[in-house]
């Protein structure tokens, strides 16, 4: 009640922008700019999503920044600070919004939990957030802890729980009263394969979700300006875009999803739609980690609808200034956790880059699964090969000097590797649904793309209805046979039926953590030279070719 209290007070909280060029866009509906209109009303939105703990600065692959000279800084709470307390002596009444998964992803997180994650929050002035699907990967505990720490609220419209704890720490929307204007959030229903609510937490569908909330927000509050603040990715904010009616913007995260005019982007900032009355709807998201912070100015005409908007991603680089006291004390925070994470353990002699990982073979996932197949290989020497989902990884090497933090950052949930029996015909269904991108026996999304060992070859063809893409499928060199059992190295979230790879597998045979796995097979093979080999390819064949 405290938090939904301070939500519908007059928050008044800013923005920020230290930007030396802003594009502004225009709506079909308005031909030029004007922000005077009478009955017209201008808000800010700054936001930010997916910062996975990167409270310090970071190198581009996401991992620490061990040598600034060379200008691999990006990022970090002290430059978004910097940036918001810039842009609140600007624009005194704007809102900063948060789109979920602020937990798992540095050591910030590994060592402290959400303790500090909340502390820096708390000190950015934050004025609503959604929960990612990383929020639970800890249970509803850490999460209820983490909501009742923070000086904001958290909202979330489609999460059912028979959790009193995490019931009174939500709130289904928030109303900011001095802008007529609401914020309501959803979070992906993949939470429950992604992560780990407790049982009797469930997520609704987000577009019904969203539309009763906002019919709720229209009829009972007479609130006209609604945003949908989401973690459920670009393409479902698009749809939810295109589904919906009463939402005219959507700030959003879970993607990881680059928008703008810079290279890499895979959209425009924002991206316009049309909702079911034709209206145009816009979203936007800000990447991942905190490497840019959002900023768009937008335009209300009487009705709701949005008459214009200006802004841009601004990207959190060394030209920007870190806040002095917020970093000394992440500095501080380093220190438990600093020594153990500067042991270098080894050397690349090429960069493995995350960024392939989700959607085709890459080098970083050849060498981890194949470092996954060696570390159980000498229990069951008849493993016919190892597994591995690219969502699990979770940052890059840079070309250089591997250390231990930087192994845990890449891989910072503490899966252990396990031992599943499959037979043929199971891998292949299996493979089948990761390459179309539906589990092929209960119909769940895949979110990512599979990484193999190197005694696995598949090949698939893009262009083939989902349910019939895969062409081929070998172990060793010989065609996967239907009826024959064979060992697979996985990790235990694969197996618990975790991304919808596998259907949850019993009796499994659990060895080491990944990361132990992965440090003691760089220390061995050393330095690295790792190559992309032909594991997954695609095929303009179309039939598929079985043993």
């Amino acid at each position: 009640m405290k938090l939904l209290l301070k939500a519908l007070l007059t928050l008044g909280l800013a923005a920020a922008g230290a930007v030396a060029r802003v594009d502004t866009l225009y709506s079909e509906r308005l031909s030029k700019r004007s922000f005077d209109h009478n009955d017209n009303y201008n808000v800010t939105l700054l936001h930010v999503n997916d910062v996975h703990a990167h409270l310090d600065q970071f190198s581009p692959d996401g991992t620490d920044c061990l040598d600034p000279s060379k200008g691999c800084v990006l990022g970090g709470y002290a430059r978004i600070k910097h940036v918001v307390d810039t842009k609140r002596k600007e624009v005194p009444d704007a809102l900063l919004l948060n789109a979920g998964d602020e937990f798992q992803g540095t050591l910030f997180y590994s060592y402290y939990k959400s303790e500090k994650i909340a502390e820096t929050l708390n000190q950015l002035g934050f004025d609503a957030m959604a929960l990612g699907n990383h929020e639970f990967d800890d249970g509803n505990e850490e999460v209820v802890q983490f909501i009742n720490k923070l000086n904001f609220p958290v909202t979330a419209c489609n999460i059912r729980t028979n959790d009193t704890g995490l019931q009174q720490a939500l709130v289904p929307y928030v109303i900011f009263p001095e802008h007529k204007l609401a914020v309501v959030a959803v979070t992906t229903p993949s939470t429950a394969d992604s992560s780990s609510p407790d049982a009797g937490t469930t997520f609704d569908h987000p577009i019904s979700a969203i539309q009763n909330t906002v019919n709720v927000i229209q009829e009972v509050e007479d609130i006209k300006r609604i945003i949908a603040l989401t973690h459920i990715g670009y393409a479902e904010d698009i749809e939810l875009a295109q589904k919906t009616r009463g939402i005219h913007m959507i700030i959003g995260g879970h993607s990881h999803t680059l928008l703008g005019d810079m290279p890499g982007a895979k959209g425009k900032y924002p991206t316009i739609q049309k909702n079911l009355d034709g209206e145009e709807v816009f979203i936007v998201t800000s990447y991942r980690w905190g490497e840019y912070i959002g900023s768009i100015t937008i335009t209300y005409d009487p009705s709701g609808r949005i008459l214009s908007y200006a802004g841009e991603p601004i990207k959190l680089t060394d030209a920007i200034h870190q806040h002095v006291d917020l970093q000394d004390q992440i500095t501080k925070w380093r220190a438990p956790f600093e020594k153990f994470s500067r042991e270098v353990v080894g050397r690349t002699e090429e960069t493995l880059s995350l960024d392939p990982c989700l959607t085709e073979e890459c080098t970083l996932g050849n060498l981890v699964s194949d470092a996954m197949l060696e570390s159980c290989i000498s229990h069951t020497p008849d493993l016919a090969g190892a597994i591995l989902n690219g969502g699990g990884i979770r940052a890059g090497f840079g070309k250089g000097q591997i250390n231990r933090g930087q192994i845990l950052t890449a891989f910072p949930f503490g899966n252990a590797l396990v031992e599943i029996n499959l037979t043929g015909r199971q891998l292949w269904d299996a493979v089948e649904g990761i390459v179309s991108g539906v589990n092929l026996k209960n119909g769940k999304k895949i979110p990512n793309f599979l990484q193999v060992s190197n005694e696995i070859r598949f090949s698939y063809n893009p262009g083939n209805s989902v349910g019939s893409r895969l062409v081929s499928l070998e172990f060793s060199g010989r065609r996967a046979e239907m009826e024959r059992v064979y060992k697979i190295v996985t990790l235990d979230f694969l197996a618990d039926g975790g991304d919808s790879y596998f259907e949850k597998q019993a009796g499994v045979i659990k060895h080491e953590r990944i990361e132990d796995a992965i440090i003691r097979f760089i220390k061995a093979k050393s330095p690295l030279n790792i190559k992309i080999e032909g594991r997954s390819a695609t095929t303009t064949e179309t039939r598929p070719r079985t043993g």
